[in-house]
């Protein structure tokens, strides 16, 4: 039986408890209960908006944009946080898994945007083995007009660098700016149809929540 995202992310937690140092866990933890708690997040764009575009690279450091991946195809765009994140990890191996194939028949293709160095993107891409379109969003410039911006708390920062990871240079702009995880559903002339955003970075949209979304507004 195929595990959701959410079944996985239970395990992973059940799996890798006990595994970090205790302050680092509690700041982790703490971090989590404050997005939880946060409310809805202050969404600037909606269904029946343009997707906003940016100046992209892919994996390889070449300019694109979305508009240019996309290709005048509708698409299904999901925003991670990087590779780094074990919980963008588990929804991309979902995603290429799950969704991906479905996707296909519909002739609708998946492109994954985070804030990381082309070098990050290519490295998610070829260890996760994604056959759907990684690109790097360098300033987090589409997150940014969508209003879906956030960043690590103090503690959860301080947590990072203990464990060695420096999201300053792993970011493409030398920031800690991240964008919530969030799926995007957009039609072929550039309209937000659906949008989903999760606040709490621990928790995805679902492949069968996409799937469906898609075969009411564009299948």
């Amino acid at each position: 039986m195929t595990m959701t995202i959410a079944e996985q992310v239970t395990e992973h937690h059940r799996a890798s408890a006990g595994q970090l140092p205790a302050d680092v866990a509690d700041a982790f933890a703490a971090e989590q209960r404050g997005l939880a708690a946060g409310g809805e997040p202050g969404v600037t764009a909606g269904p029946g908006d343009r997707m906003p575009d940016g100046n992209l690279l892919d994996v390889a450091g070449e300019p694109t944009t979305l508009a240019e991946v996309l290709g005048s195809r509708p698409g299904v765009v999901v925003f991670y946080r990087g590779g780094w994140c074990p919980y963008c990890n588990i929804a991309l191996r979902a995603y290429q898994s799950q969704l991906v194939p479905a996707l296909a028949e519909y002739g609708i293709p998946l492109v994954a945007i985070s804030p990381q160095t082309p070098d990050g993107s290519l490295s998610t891409q070829e260890t996760k083995e994604l056959t759907f379109t990684v690109v790097s969003d360098p300033g987090n410039q589409i997150a940014g007009q969508l209003g879906i911006l956030t960043a690590p708390s103090d503690g959860a920062r301080t947590a990072q660098l203990q464990l060695g990871l420096d999201l300053t240079k792993v970011n493409a702009d030398g920031t800690t700016t991240l964008p919530m995880p969030t799926t995007v559903i957009v039609d072929a002339d550039g309209m937000i149809r659906w949008l989903d955003v999760h606040a709490d970075y621990t928790t995805r949209t679902e492949p069968d929540q996409i799937l469906q979304a898609v075969a009411q507004l564009i299948g």
